[in-house]
């Protein structure tokens, strides 16, 4: 697993007699994320999939929306520790098209891995204008396809198993293709991930597509989606009311509690096949 996994010393208690024993832990750690030599932001991370969780971020950020837009992302060749590369520091080449990221996206402090949001310079560069429309976009799934997506999820999901200590973003197709997983310590990182994968393989907008994440749909994994063009965005617990109000006013189809055969259609019923609900 590389720098994916650590091992650590653990006491373990609650048997007949304490054991002493190395556990399987997940790898935190910083990556700087520049945009032509200069610094843009730091985010706590899992290590891999780094450039892209770099061309997520500027997705769910509105600096870029296409392939062509980036020309090249790399590791700076000056960041180590002693004489090794720690592989923490990435800087974007924009297309000469492309302008500069506004002032306003510079955070003030590092992010953590279970806030992308903390540290924003002002909150009014939260709603980021997305370039991509989903309300019109007609795709349709059932509830027995959404079901079985869990499941699909964690299957995937190879570091998990040695650690129980990572979120999930997984995309799918409208017949439930896996077409894309990403891991990592933080629930926003994984699914910027998901973002740059499809934005570096020419894949954006992501019509016709369902994301499913493996925590709750909070308000900036909804904007998330709605910048990269997704409609169709569940998650095996719950949502915000945030969550819900930006997934109304953006068309968005939100599932939250994707539990087996129960969920919860917060916004854009539409899309999910059923029979005429009953009122209760």
């Amino acid at each position: 697993m590389g720098r994916l996994t650590a091992r650590r010393k653990v006491l373990r208690l609650g048997g007949e007699v304490p054991v002493e024993r190395p556990d399987t832990l997940v790898v935190e750690e910083p990556l700087e994320i520049r945009v032509g030599g200069t610094a843009l932001v730091v985010t706590m991370r899992t290590p891999g999939d780094d450039m892209d969780l770099a061309a997520g971020f500027l997705v769910s950020e509105g600096v870029v929306a296409a392939q062509h837009d980036v020309v090249g992302i790399r590791y700076c060749a000056g960041a180590v520790a002693g004489d090794v590369n720690t592989y923490n520091v990435l800087d974007v080449d924009l297309a000469g098209h492309v302008p500069p990221p506004d002032p306003s996206l510079e955070r003030s402090f590092y992010t953590t891995s279970s806030c992308g949001l903390c540290g924003k310079a002002s909150l009014d560069a939260v709603r980021t204008a997305t370039r991509f429309s989903v309300a019109d976009d007609p795709v349709r799934v059932t509830p027995e396809l959404l079901s079985s997506l869990p499941d699909r999820l964690r299957e995937a999901q190879r570091v998990f198993d040695k650690t129980g200590g990572l979120h999930a973003a997984g995309l799918f197709s409208s017949d439930g293709e896996l077409l894309c997983l990403r891991e990592d310590v933080g629930r926003h990182n994984a699914v910027d991930k998901v973002v740059g994968w499809a934005l570096r393989e020419g894949r954006l907008p992501l019509r016709g597509s369902v994301l499913l994440v493996s925590g709750r749909a909070s308000f900036e994994l909804t904007q998330k989606a709605w910048m990269a063009g997704v409609p169709v965005l569940a998650a095996v617990s719950a949502p915000s009311s945030l969550a819900v109000d930006l997934a109304t006013e953006a068309g968005m189809t939100l599932v939250g509690f994707l539990r087996g055969p129960t969920m919860n259609v917060y916004a854009g019923a539409e899309r999910v096949a059923q029979r005429s609900p009953s009122v209760s």
